[in-house]
């Protein structure tokens, strides 16, 4: 038989073993990350963005508009703020708006009028009303009740001696005793009229506002200072929830709506982003889809003003409106992901992307870039400006404590933080990436990638740089070592990475169990992934899969469970290779029931990376012949071919936990490249089973507990390495089950037909 490998593809192989002496050559001119310098371009922070970064400088020359669309985590925020830095160091003072916005009443009180003025002058005018208008009120005279307070005495003071004469008189005439009640009861009634009107001349007098309510007509005609730009210094507005309220502002409900308390619509009035902010970056597109301002942004975006209407849909704020446009020449920096662009290209025609495109740029965000001299030391400045990140919030949090204790008083608290005792040296203090410990992170960027190439979705990274930071900090390493990284790869798991490493347990504990009571014929220990889609990150686990072939029924296969419409397809697509099998060696044709089953997946199977373990586990069951358990396979089958898959390095690295009792894996040939990852910091060589090429990994110290990678190129060398049988093999057992398979249903059909008459037949 013909192989399927060139003399050049082991030359490929072998070359794949040189992967970690090219890393290490790359880094070769630093020993840790002390010894590199940050570009003091603040754009030059943000790595494997060149595109992304080259479109910002081009937008910062000519004031466009720019879109950036990617997955969460590639920069986009970093580059915008980087943007607003740059900008605020060329053309900030050119750039930044010089005129206040003042509201002025308007021509009935639902209108304002909006003015540009000079803050200073505005400053002044204002405070000089204030101070006439405070004048006018403290030379009003002060409240007083005198004149009433004067009539009330009098008439108090006739119905005391009109009391009094009465009850003279009532000692000679009772009946007089009658008018002295009277007149009793109505000088105590005016006592109390005078004690009244004294309380409320006291009080009016204590209380400051009462001239102050005396002038509201006034007051209420001062303009209102809504911007100084004296007082705002950022030249970017974040935007994480575009909507009217905060890019266009608009007016604040009045409870007090009647007599002397309302307040005017001028000094209810507020302003968004448009009005104050030269850069407007909104973080996401989608919530402004939601809440429908599309349609406001893109006519402010074509007529650089807009009219201040009521900010909300009841209330006295609904019916106050602006009689002066506001200007809104803003720089719109826009974030969105992939499926918001699809909206965006069919909302009106694409016309917002127009806009954009009109005077700006649409960038597409790498999700990952090739691996590469340029990208490898760029990954080591990035973790350089991590630690020094981390290293500033070190001193953000303990500043007070180093001052007043010393960092002996930093150790102390911090072993009350861990509950243990620190060593007496420790130091509080960020530690550099040894260089084995960057090629760490290389490796890891790598296993999120695939192709050669390193992940740009970074922000994961964040998170582990810091977890092994504090992990070397614990140990008082000098610097952070590549075991430090392996930790924190370890602990920092995503929500998705978590559930895996449940998932992995309970795999670990079937593919044992199956392996013990199974005779292997027709299950086959396929890989898979779980993706974060918040990190991006892959988390792999085994996949066991049982397969089944049953004479004389429907020419059907039957695959139950929640699969998706990739692996459904991918399922039919192995039925119909194997019948292609059946006809080109010319057996006999028969109808077979193919079933497949993915043990306990409870959550769905989704894609066609298990298409060659399926051919496997079926061909097995067909003609009897065990599998071995001990080697995974992973591919998407396409005839004889076997085509790439995603996540290979995930899902081989998933296997070789040496608690699993895995020897290695059959991969396609195409996914050569993921398997250099693993070869960062381990031992390896080269092996080569018949013309199947592969690379064996010491997972222990001393080259112990081997693990074998095979890189296949078609499903007859992963039936050599999983069942021992070659191409010639396999087709002639499947030509004898066919044949008994026939022979069989023609005795089921026709009894008294003899041996030679159903051969005829056949």
């Amino acid at each position: 038989m013909d192989s399927a490998y060139k003399p050049e593809d082991y030359v490929r192989i072998e070359q794949l073993l040189h992967y970690p002496e090219k890393l290490q050559e790359r880094l070769s001119g630093i020993e840790d990350t002390s010894e590199i310098s940050i570009p003091k371009d603040p754009i030059e922070k943000v790595i494997f963005q060149n595109r992304a970064k080259s479109s910002i400088r081009k937008i910062a020359q000519n004031r466009g508009h720019i879109l950036m669309v990617g997955r969460p985590g590639t920069g986009k925020s970093l580059l915008a703020n980087m943007f607003q830095e740059v900008l605020d160091r060329s053309m900030g003072e050119y750039l930044r708006p010089k005129c206040a916005i003042a509201a002025y009443p308007g021509k009935d009180k639902n209108h304002v009028r909006f003015a540009y003025e000079n803050p200073e002058k505005l400053e002044q005018r204002i405070t000089s009303v204030h101070h006439a208008i405070e004048d006018a009120g403290n030379s009003m005279d002060e409240f007083s009740l005198a004149e009433e307070i004067k009539s009330v005495k009098k008439i108090r003071n006739g119905l005391l001696l009109a009391t009094l004469a009465t009850a003279i008189g009532g000692v000679f005439y009772p009946a007089a005793f009658i008018a002295t009640g009277i007149t009793g009861i109505g000088a105590i009634f005016m006592i109390m009229q005078e004690n009244n009107h004294k309380a409320q001349e006291k009080i009016q007098r204590e209380n400051s506002d009462s001239r102050r309510v005396a002038v509201k007509h006034l007051q209420d005609q001062v303009p209102e200072v809504l911007y100084d730009p004296r007082k705002d210094k950022d030249l970017m507005a974040r935007i994480s929830e575009p909507n009217a309220r905060n890019m266009k502002g608009g007016f604040r409900h009045d409870p007090y709506q009647s007599s002397n308390l309302q307040t005017p619509a001028h000094k209810r009035a507020y302003l968004g982003a448009h009005a104050k902010a030269p850069i407007i970056y909104i973080d996401e597109l989608k919530t402004m889809v939601k809440v429908g301002y599309m349609s406001d942004l893109l006519e402010i975006m074509q007529n650089k003003e807009y009219v201040l209407e009521g900010g909300r849909d009841t209330g006295s704020g609904a019916a106050d409106r602006s009689e002066t446009s506001l200007h809104a020449d803003n720089i719109i920096i826009a974030c969105c992901n992939h499926d918001t662009l699809q909206y965006l290209q069919d909302e009106g025609d694409g016309a917002f992307l127009s806009r954009v495109e009109d005077k700006g740029e649409i960038v597409q965000m790498e999700s990952a870039v090739p691996e590469s001299l340029e990208t490898t030391l760029e990954v080591a400045q990035y973790i350089k400006q991590e630690v020094e990140n981390l290293g500033k919030a070190f001193m953000g949090a303990w500043k007070d404590v180093i001052d007043s204790e010393g960092y002996d008083g930093v150790r102390k608290r911090s072993g009350v933080i861990f509950g243990r005792a620190l060593p007496s040296d420790y130091t509080l203090k960020e530690r550099d990436f040894s260089r084995n410990a960057i090629m760490e992170i290389v490796k890891e960027l790598r296993c999120c990638a695939s192709e050669g190439k390193l992940t740009a979705l970074l922000r994961p990274f964040n998170g582990i740089i810091k977890t092994a930071e504090l992990e070397a900090i614990l140990e008082n390493s000098p610097l952070v070592e590549a075991r430090h990284v392996r930790y924190a790869m370890d602990e920092h798991l995503s929500l998705e990475g978590a559930i895996a490493k449940e998932v992995m347990e309970h795999k670990k504990a079937l593919k044992k169990y199956i392996s013990a009571i199974t005779d292997s014929i027709g299950y086959v220990v396929g890989l898979a992934v779980i993706s974060s889609r918040s990190s991006g990150r892959m988390f792999g686990h085994p996949l066991p899969i049982h397969c089944q072939v049953n004479a004389g029924g429907a020419d059907v296969v039957t695959a139950p469970g929640k699969l998706g419409d990739i692996a459904k397809a991918a399922a039919q697509n192995v039925r119909a290779s194997i019948k292609k099998v059946l006809k080109t060696i010319g057996a006999p044709y028969v109808g077979y029931e193919m079933h497949v089953e993915y043990i306990q997946i409870h959550g769905g199977v989704e894609g066609d990376s298990a298409s060659v373990a399926m051919d496997i586990a079926l061909i097995s069951d067909f003609i009897k012949q065990p599998v071995t358990q001990k080697y995974g396979v992973t591919g998407s089958l396409t005839g004889d071919i076997i085509l790439a898959v995603g996540g290979v390095t995930e899902k081989v690295r998933s296997i070789m936990d040496i608690d699993l009792g895995m020897e290695g894996a059959c991969v396609p040939w195409q996914n050569m490249q993921d398997i250099e990852p693993l070869l960062v910091n381990a031992h390896c060589r080269y092996i080569q089973k018949d013309d199947i090429p592969g690379v064996r990994i010491y997972r222990t110290e001393g080259e112990n507990d081997p693990f074998d990678v095979y890189f296949c190129k078609t499903k007859y060398n992963a039936y050599k390495i999983l069942m021992g049988l070659d191409k010639a093999e396999v087709e002639d057992r499947i030509t004898q089950r066919s044949r008994k398979d026939l022979l069989f249903i023609q005795r089921m059909k026709n009894p008294s037909l003899d041996d030679s008459q159903k051969a005829k037949a056949a």
